[in-house]
């Protein structure tokens, strides 16, 4: 194949994989941009200009009706239901039981991961295995059974019932962990032990800390799925003072006497819920691609 041609192919198959990583990107941003705009779009016009990009009046009262920084009477007339969301409430519970589960289930989960990789035990593959099976049960499943266990311990409508079937550790946690610890060299380890450094001490202040893009990747991972949880906290925390974000907009929605959702409002509502973990997960996203390539320390 002579030098042009060669050439020729290259920059073709260059544009190819640009070509398709632009199309990938469009069909998954679309969905955002739609959010957004049918939050800015009057409710009025969201069904008249249905196929426009952009809609030929933007307004932010739609957010203003959903903070409940606007009268029912006025909410009526701009084409709403009248009902709000409980925004500060709804988003502290959210960051509260979120934080804890996350800070929680990474130090249990990498605790366990560290154990599975380094310590030896009789039945230590076997019960690793085990944990790993209980990766293929359907999260639904559990659910009926956590749900009589939160009941029995008297913990329906408190934060400790939301956050207790993750707080611990889940299996694809202490799975991820263990993998990470698995690339870190024991030499470490050891050289701490001469040193006259114990197990808790090795693990804590120098193995952690080695550690510190698998748990920023884990942290994040964690944050965003327990923030964007709906059926769980839904079931469980029935309180008005108890319902996070998502719940908050499964209620608004359902709040409708016409039948016809406040579909404006609803998006509206919908920016607000996904602009914390969209902030959080364009801060803390270079150190998950790092992660992808981490190895360890040869």
């Amino acid at each position: 194949m002579s030098k042009k041609r060669r050439t020729t192919v290259g920059v073709l198959g260059s544009t190819i994989v640009k070509l398709t990583v632009v199309i990938l990107l469009v069909v998954t941003l679309f969905p955002f941009f739609w959010v957004v705009r049918t939050s800015l779009t009057p409710n009025k016009l969201v069904f008249t200009e249905a196929t426009r990009m952009i809609p030929s009046q933007l307004t932010m009262k739609n957010y203003a009706r959903v903070l409940g920084l606007v009268s029912a009477e006025e909410s009526i007339a701009l084409g709403g239901t009248g009902q709000s969301v409980n925004f500060l409430i709804n988003l502290r519970n959210t960051l509260i039981i979120a934080t804890i589960t996350t800070i929680c289930q990474v130090l249990f989960s990498a605790m366990a991961g560290y154990g599975f990789s380094r310590l030896t035990f009789p039945g230590r593959d076997k019960v690793f295995m085990l944990i790993l099976s209980a990766m293929m049960v359907p999260g639904v499943v559990m659910m009926i059974p956590n749900f009589v266990f939160v009941r029995q311990l008297g913990l329906l409508n408190t934060y400790a019932g939301v956050v207790l079937p993750a707080v611990f550790m889940t299996p694809y946690s202490v799975f991820f962990m263990r993998q990470f610890f698995m690339g870190i060299n024991k030499e470490i380890e050891e050289a701490a032990y001469l040193d006259g450094a114990g197990q808790y001490m090795t693990f804590f202040m120098i193995i952690m800390p080695l550690m510190q893009t698998a748990l920023a990747t884990l942290s994040v991972t964690v944050f965003i799925n327990t923030w964007n949880d709906y059926m769980w906290p839904l079931i469980v925390g029935k309180k008005e003072s108890l319902r996070t974000l998502t719940v908050a907009l499964g209620v608004f929605r359902s709040q409708t006497p016409q039948g016809q959702p406040d579909w404006s409002g609803l998006m509206a509502g919908t920016t607000l819920a996904i602009a914390p973990a969209l902030a959080i997960y364009s801060v803390m996203g270079k150190k998950i691609v790092n992660s992808i390539g981490f190895s360890g320390f040869r």
